[in-house]
């Protein structure tokens, strides 16, 4: 067994210029994000985005006709397709990465629970207040997140605030 290791550790190297074995994480992203053209990528991300937002402006005419189970579904399910349209400039596996690196883990975290705790208020408890406020809690944090791609875009935000309230 350790010569079949041994031995797929050389070619490996030999094939890349790497001294060690793949790790899991780095046979998914070869394996799952192939080459795509600028175009495609391009057009894949346009797409993926007005879908998203799309999907999103349906769930708010549903908010308006009172079905707030079908507005926290699509508006959800809009954010997560548009959210995922990044995925074609970077690449699946590398927009992963990029959300949580140290940087943008907290914002991705509270955006994610945003997105679960949404549903589960609009599912279980069917008050429409508590669930705007949700969506008002997942616009913050994405706001943070986008925010952590602006270089001091964080630290602005935070002194503009501060010089607002006067604090």
């Amino acid at each position: 067994m350790e010569s079949i290791r041994a031995g797929a550790t050389k070619v490996y190297s030999k094939a890349t210029g790497q001294t060690e074995e793949p790790t899991l994480w780095d046979q998914m992203e070869n394996n799952l994000c192939p080459s795509l053209s600028k175009t495609q990528r391009l057009y894949g991300f346009c797409i993926c985005f007005v879908v998203g937002i799309v999907i999103s402006v349906i769930g708010y005419i549903t908010l308006l006709t009172g079905n707030l189970t079908s507005f926290a579904v699509l508006y959800t399910f809009g954010n997560l397709v548009a959210i995922a349209s990044s995925s074609f400039i970077a690449g699946p596996c590398r927009q992963l990465k990029s959300m949580f690196s140290p940087t943008r883990r907290i914002a991705t975290i509270v955006y994610l629970l945003a997105i679960i705790l949404t549903l589960v208020v609009a599912f279980a408890t069917g008050k429409p207040a508590l669930c705007i406020l949700m969506i008002i809690v997942q616009w913050l944090a994405l706001i943070w997140y986008i925010l952590t791609y602006i270089p001091y875009g964080r630290k602005m935000v935070t002194n503009c605030c501060k010089s607002t309230l006067g604090l």
